[in-house]
């Protein structure tokens, strides 16, 4: 059981599976959640207390909890990264999860607000910066860096000796090269194999499966 008690920041899926994991896999005390006032949609979540951000000081103070912001990718990350940004601003600390179920073999910890899943491979040399979503089942190659406020999905390979720049997101089995660049916000959609460096702000799809002309009943396999 950590020190203190974990409030999480949102109420939608992401906070859900959140709590799920932190109090499942963590062992860790959640107190309650938050959220802006204009998005509070009842005074509960998961039988737990769900205050206003504005309140949050007052009904949680940081010298009595931790916290954890459990949003999405949207906007790049960007509306993640500003709630990042005020509650640190606010005194809080903000805890990281790592799956029990992760190979985590780098000797570099995470920094804090990271949200990484079971299955993760994070290899020797590998360095995670702050704020970063590991969904299920990646591969973090060696000597590879992953920037703050990123989203990998599930599934993605990162070769040896990546570099990526901030509020990145990159989709369910995308491949990326070893010793390649992405830039910051870049967008890589899912299955895309991305092979040299990207653009700042480009966006990278690969080509999408097509309709037979022979229905199923037709083909042999």
């Amino acid at each position: 059981m950590m020190e203190k008690p974990l409030v999480i920041f949102g109420i939608g899926d992401a906070a859900q599976v959140a709590h799920y994991l932190f109090t499942t896999d963590a062992g860790w005390k959640i107190a309650g959640f938050t959220v802006d006032a204009a998005y509070l949609n009842g005074d509960t979540f998961e039988g737990l207390p769900v205050v206003p951000f504005e309140e949050i000081v007052h009904k949680f103070p940081p010298n009595q909890f931790d916290m954890f912001i459990a949003t999405g990718y949207n906007k790049m990350n960007k509306i993640r990264e500003a709630k990042y940004k005020q509650a640190k601003q606010l005194g809080y600390t903000l805890r990281t999860y790592v799956s029990s179920r992760c190979t985590y073999l780098s000797q570099y910890p995470p920094g804090d607000n990271c949200f990484i899943f079971e299955n993760n491979t994070i290899q020797p040399f590998v360095q995670l910066g702050s704020n970063i979503v590991l969904w299920s089942g990646n591969h973090i190659g060696h000597h590879s860096v992953i920037e703050d406020h990123n989203f990998l999905t599930s599934h993605v390979v990162v070769s040896g000796r990546c570099h990526i720049e901030p509020n990145c997101f990159i989709g369910v089995n995308a491949s990326l090269r070893d010793a390649i660049r992405i830039r910051r916000e870049t967008l890589i959609g899912a299955g895309a194999v991305v092979m040299k460096d990207t653009v700042e702000k480009g966006v990278y799809l690969p080509q999408r499966a097509v309709l037979f002309d022979k229905t199923s009943d037709q083909i042999e396999i």
